[in-house]
């Protein structure tokens, strides 16, 4: 019997699961939409930015360092490190997050008159606060298990956590929110919060029923310190320029003339379109998350011929999966959001992001890959520099070009970011890569979407698309009978 590849069927069950929480979160979020509107969602979302600012500064790049430290002593055979590993990276957790909870609690008024723009959030923020240690050390935690591919326990742990999550936000909703938008907040918050404690304790309790060895103490301080700082740097100087985007956006687009409301329309892009695009991702985002170990433990154990292969791999099969969503998105935009969201300009918006699709689904790859290979400063550097460009092209173009000035710096930024960050990973990962195959890819994408546009109905269209995509694939050798052989393997057993 061959063993299977480990990390793909680990990417598939994880795909599945996270498909299965993507719908289900996608479908509350319409169900949030059509109770408190447009202008609703878009206060939940500067909220909701505001409060991922503060998790991404509390967490302090310890999810990342935990599964890259635990893989690395896993890649060398030393499992007995792994629980000081783990005793380190709570202490540090417990350190920072407390720090950035009880500063969140106190300038929640501040924040939320002063950037939100609506007092009535105060109360949503500072109930955050208190939630936010649980979950960075779930954090912690869901690192070490990622680390040590132990999935089919964190995927069962993740789906209790929706279920809990939901049941108490829905509840909350129904018998004390109502149709007010700062208690739909707080219902959110709440749920959320109760959902990382039922997290942490279940994982906490796995872990220590797992009686593992202990080996004796060694100075690991410089080494987390080392792997947490540049992600903690990279994240929190992102997280805060992306929460001044977020909180400057309705009011520079309200200098547009013509723009009725500018927090609806700014919901209806970040509220409803985004979720609609990134939904297929799930698989992509599983993936990406079993890669930063992966590549850490071959990176440990010096094995650059399976480094190579998984990111090369990786990359082919990303591109063609983030192409067929790609096609099927943009040709299903519009009677997808009506169905949806009964709103038209979330069609018209989606139909325009979707093309994006291949290089965001790519580039979350990518970015894995780095870590994975502890290039972790350098890609401080990338985030920095395409961050600070985008809140400089939003405050120069929205006020003359509108929405079509955001997209404007979405593309070029997000283009920047994955340029420099594919450049990084053929230099680390000493990659040869041929452009014939992503040229060709794309190639055939535009010419099968154009064809399928000339049908009638959105059924047809989409039949066609598939159909015809993957014919020009086949026809321009993008797949090949080698990807046929691989892609059986993962499914059947010999």
């Amino acid at each position: 019997m061959r063993k299977k590849s480990p990390i793909f069927v680990s990417a598939l069950l994880l795909t599945g699961v996270n498909l299965l929480l993507r719908l289900v979160s996608t479908s509350f979020q319409v169900y949030i939409s059509g109770r408190i509107g447009a202008a609703g969602v878009g206060l939940l979302q500067l909220v909701l930015s505001v409060g991922g600012m503060a998790m991404t500064a509390g967490i302090a790049g310890i999810r990342t360092a935990t599964m890259y430290l635990t893989a690395g002593e896993l890649g060398i055979k030393k499992p007995e490190n792994v629980r000081h590993i783990l005793s380190g990276c709570t202490l540090y957790s417990i350190v920072c997050s407390c720090a950035v909870a009880a500063l969140l609690y106190s300038l929640a008024p501040v924040l939320a008159g002063k950037w939100i723009g609506d007092t009535r959030s105060s109360s949503a923020i500072r109930l955050f606060a208190c939630f936010l240690p649980v979950s960075c050390l779930c954090g912690v935690m869901s690192g070490y298990f990622t680390a040590a591919n132990r999935i089919g326990t964190l995927v069962t742990v993740e789906i209790a956590e929706q279920l809990f999550s939901m049941a108490i936000t829905m509840s909350a909703l129904i018998l004390w929110a109502g149709n007010d938008p700062a208690k739909a907040c707080q219902a959110v918050v709440l749920g959320s919060g109760l959902g990382a404690c039922l997290t942490l304790t279940l994982l906490t309790l796995l872990r220590l029923l797992e009686r593992a060895p202990s080996g004796k103490p060694f100075p690991m301080g410089k080494r987390l310190l080392d792997t947490a700082v540049p992600l903690a740097l990279a994240d929190d100087l992102k997280a805060g320029i992306n929460t001044v985007e977020n909180l400057m956006v309705p009011k520079r687009l309200a200098l547009f003339p013509g723009t009725g409301d500018p927090l609806a329309v700014f919901g209806t892009v970040c509220g409803m379109v985004f979720p609609v695009l990134m939904f297929p991702a799930a698989i992509v985002f599983s993936l990406a998350e079993l890669l930063i170990p992966e590549m850490a433990r071959c990176s440990a154990a010096g094995s650059r011929i399976r480094t190579r292969y998984l990111a090369k791999r990786s990359l082919r099969v990303v591109l063609i999966y983030s192409c067929i969503f790609c096609g099927l998105l943009h040709l299903l935009a519009q009677p997808l959001c009506q169905k949806l969201y009964s709103n038209a300009d979330a069609g018209r918006y989606l139909s325009l992001y979707a093309i994006l699709a291949p290089m965001l689904y790519c580039d979350a790859i990518i970015d894995a890959m780095n870590k994975g290979l502890g290039q972790q400063k350098i890609c401080v550097r990338y985030n920095i520099l395409t961050a600070a460009m985008d809140v400089l092209f939003l405050f120069l173009l929205l006020p003359k070009y509108g929405m079509d000035g955001y997209f404007f710096s979405f593309v070029i930024t997000h283009l920047i970011n994955f340029i420099l960050s594919l450049r990084l990973l053929i230099r680390t990962a000493d990659l040869q890569i041929s452009f014939r195959i992503p040229l060709a890819a794309l190639l055939s994408l535009g010419i099968a979407i154009f064809l399928a546009t000339l049908l009638s109905t959105p059924f047809l269209r989409c039949g066609a698309f598939l159909l015809l995509f993957g014919s020009l694939l086949t026809l321009c050798r993008v797949i090949s009978r080698e990807d046929l052989h691989w892609l059986k393997g993962l499914v059947k057993i010999k």
